[in-house]
């Protein structure tokens, strides 16, 4: 390296405190957290960006709040030490939440909608580094403090906006982590709903609009839009057909760590299926795989035919049957996908 820019680096660091200033190479990978779903975690690049704020929005029961627990569930499920602080501004069913996964022992509730109580928590649970994930349910339900004090009928224009701006510039700091990643790393995750934004236009319909201003939608690193594509229902006989779940699909609508606009898509059952053979809180990640699988190649196909991990099928519902029956192979096809999905190394 140049004497000149060592110098410098030196010169820096000492006025500045040390690893202030380095090289872009000796920077380790930015982390990434598991989402639960292939497809999402391939969507997002690799898994939700850590030491970043992103954004998880859609329409009412679009499946956000459950792909957040689902998020939680799996990362508890690889780490045993994962810990969640929850701002629950619209409550927390716990019986919901460890329906789907989660270990309520290792989650941190905090219930308030007042909004500078819950940012003012959720920057000193950033910069404490005692917790390995921060979720706000949801932005609708936060109420500042000044609108909160004033009559039903006295408008407060844009304080939740400004507020929202505010804490978005002072999580900069609180969220950064050391450049040498020693720190242990942060999740953040805000879910959000998607409303009509009254007056606009769009040629596709009725434009849309998130509420807290537009500071925010460039404060986030990554934007996820949750939408409920179709319902799952199971027939049982005699009974008719009972509505058991749902198809989310998810879309990256912004992501600066990779591609924006993916879109992954998720069998998730919110009701028992036992003739489809699925417990409530389950994703269908076998069809995932298969989905997967065939995009990546990991799967060969030859019209009806499919090959996976050596063995040679006819037909779809046989190849899903195949590996519904054999964890291994599962286990292996993942490792396959995510080595062509990232021929890099998985992040």
């Amino acid at each position: 390296m140049d004497p000149v820019v060592t110098a410098l680096i030196a010169k820096i660091n000492k006025k500045y405190g040390e690893n202030t200033l380095v090289l872009a190479a000796d920077v380790p990978a930015a982390p990434r957290f598991p989402s639960g779903s292939l497809s999402l975690d391939i969507a997002l690049g690799g898994g939700w960006p850590g030491n970043q704020w992103t954004e998880v929005i859609g329409q009412e029961s679009s499946g956000k709040t459950a792909v957040v627990l689902k998020t939680i569930a799996e990362n508890q499920r690889v780490d045993p030490a994962f810990t969640c602080w929850w701002v629950a501004a619209e409550g927390y069913d716990e019986a919901w939440a460890a329906a789907l996964g989660v270990d309520n022992h290792r989650v941190l509730l905090h219930p308030t909608n007042s909004m500078e109580e819950a940012y003012s928590a959720m920057l000193e649970a950033a910069a404490s580094r005692a917790v390995d994930t921060i979720v706000l349910d949801s932005y609708p339900a936060l109420i500042p403090d000044q609108e909160e004090e004033k009559g039903i009928d006295e408008l407060q224009v844009a304080l939740g906006a400004r507020l929202t701006g505010k804490f978005f510039r002072k999580a900069g700091t609180s969220t950064a982590r050391a450049m040498t990643g020693t720190e242990r790393p942060l999740l953040g995750l805000i879910i959000n709903q998607w409303r009509d934004k009254i007056g606009g236009y769009s040629p596709q319909g009725t434009p849309r609009t998130s509420p807290g201003g537009n500071a925010k939608n460039y404060a986030y690193y990554a934007r996820v839009e949750v939408a409920r594509a179709e319902y799952i229902d199971e027939t049982r006989p005699g009974k008719g057909a009972a509505r058991v779940g749902q198809t989310i699909k998810a879309r990256t609508i912004k992501n600066k760590s990779a591609a924006p606009h993916r879109i992954a898509t998720i069998d998730f059952y919110f009701d028992d299926a036992p003739l489809l053979g699925f417990r409530q809180g389950e994703y269908d990640e076998v069809k995932e795989l298969v989905t997967m699988g065939v995009l990546y190649e990991a799967i060969e196909r030859s019209g009806a035919y499919y090959t996976v991990t050596g063995v040679r099928v006819k037909g779809k519902d046989a190849l899903v049957d195949l590996l519904r029956g054999d964890l291994t192979a599962q286990e292996q096809l993942r490792k396959q996908i995510l080595t062509r999905a990232f021929p890099e190394g998985t992040r």
